[in-house]
């Protein structure tokens, strides 16, 4: 038998924001022996690789698709389907930019005759790369209102199309949505918010089948993969700011109530109101007012810290507003409390704990940006910054 025909695809470069399409290449094979009724012409295969953003396709003519394997220089596959005809293949993801793959076809002619053929593309290199910083992280444990939050490094402007490659999978079909946003930091964001707070014990994982999709603003080049835990225990912690108190409810018990002291009314200086996240546990940190742009200046290692927002609210040990504890709000904006109260607190409550803040006299409603804001949404309106609805 004479060898297989091997065809070299020529590439082309890549644009400023996408692959451009490959040519097509034709794995053709020799002829075979005749069949009854005339000659058995093998199958004419042609491998068609990506143009920015496709799929792999390779068709045959004259005959059908047996078998089609394509890897990358990794040897991992690129999995696809035949059609039922058997006439073409189209792999089920996008080809990754800067990635070399090989091809290798199984064809069978109209008389029965199989040959197989080889060949290889490469796809250009990404002119951008956009990447992501994923929260909370992996295989960590967090509270019942934590939602999975994904910051993109680059611009979004194709957000259906990355939405499409976001599935997240729960331990007990949890409903949700994602939702689009902007970061406070300014960058594109998205969270997949539950309908309600989280069933403590619920475990969410995320893939992220990202590699060879292009944002809008830049290319992905890689798959992410994560999955945290939701704690067993539900803590919901009442911020009353008329009242000047703070409780802690454990599935659904109050368990402590602390005299607290929120923003000075009137001014810059109000707290925020409707449903904050505790984001993290900062231990001892320095604060100054001007990282948040207040005239009075401060300047102080506070104790306890627990971070509820981007833009600098807190819950604290703050000892030298204890004569404003349970009696008047006088912070500059932050929830504070005493040393001793702070210290049980701070060990009681896990990121993800809600923060249930009212108050008549706030500047306004956390935003879904600045921090983990979303709970402030109704159900039906947070469904509506899907790209997808």
């Amino acid at each position: 038998m004479l060898p297989v025909a091997r065809i070299r695809i020529p590439l082309f470069l890549l644009t400023a924001v996408a692959l451009t399409a490959c040519s097509a290449a034709t794995a053709s094979q020799p002829d075979g022996p005749k069949a009854a009724g005339g000659a058995d012409t093998p199958a004419k295969v042609t491998v068609q690789p990506p143009a920015a953003g496709k799929q792999v396709t390779v068709t045959a003519a004259g005959g059908k698709l047996a078998q089609v394997k394509v890897v990358d220089a990794d040897g991992t596959p690129l999995a696809g389907r035949t059609a039922a005809d058997g006439v073409s293949w189209v792999s089920d993801r996008k080809a990754a930019p800067g990635t070399t793959y090989t091809v290798e076809v199984t064809s069978t002619s109209a008389g029965g005759k199989q040959a197989t053929s080889k060949s290889s593309f490469s796809t250009p290199e990404a002119a951008r790369v956009n990447k992501v910083t994923l929260s909370p992280g992996k295989n960590t444990t967090v509270g019942i209102a934590q939602p999975l939050s994904i910051v993109f490094d680059r611009p979004v402007r194709n957000k259906a199309d990355v939405e499409r490659q976001l599935k997240v999978t729960t331990s007990n079909g949890t409903e949700g949505s994602w939702g689009w946003l902007t970061d406070y930091s300014g960058r594109d964001r998205v969270d997949w918010r539950p309908k309600e707070y989280w069933k403590p014990g619920t475990k969410v994982t995320l893939e992220a089948t990202l590699n060879g999709t292009d944002s809008g603003g830049g290319w992905f080049v890689r798959d992410y993969r994560t999955g945290f835990s939701v704690d067993s225990t539900a803590r919901i912690v009442k911020v009353d700011l008329d009242r000047k108190k703070l409780t802690l409810l454990r599935d659904g018990q109050a368990v402590r109530t602390i005299p607290v002291s929120g923003g000075t009314p009137g001014g810059d200086k109000r707290s925020w109101r409707g449903t904050a996240v505790l984001m993290a546990k900062e231990g001892t940190i320095n604060m100054n007012s001007e990282t948040v742009g207040l005239g009075d200046a401060y300047n102080k290692d506070v104790d306890y810290s627990m971070r509820l927002t981007w833009s600098g609210m807190y819950a604290h040990a703050a000892p030298w507003n204890a004569a404003y504890f349970g009696r008047a709000n006088h912070s500059s904006g932050c929830i504070g409390m005493s040393t001793e109260q702070a210290s049980a607190f701070y060990a009681l409550v896990r990121p993800g704990d809600p923060f249930e803040i009212k108050g008549e006299d706030t500047k306004g409603v956390v935003a879904p940006g600045n921090g983990y804001g979303a709970w402030n949404l109704s159900w039906a309106d947070w469904q509506t910054k899907s790209a997808l609805r």
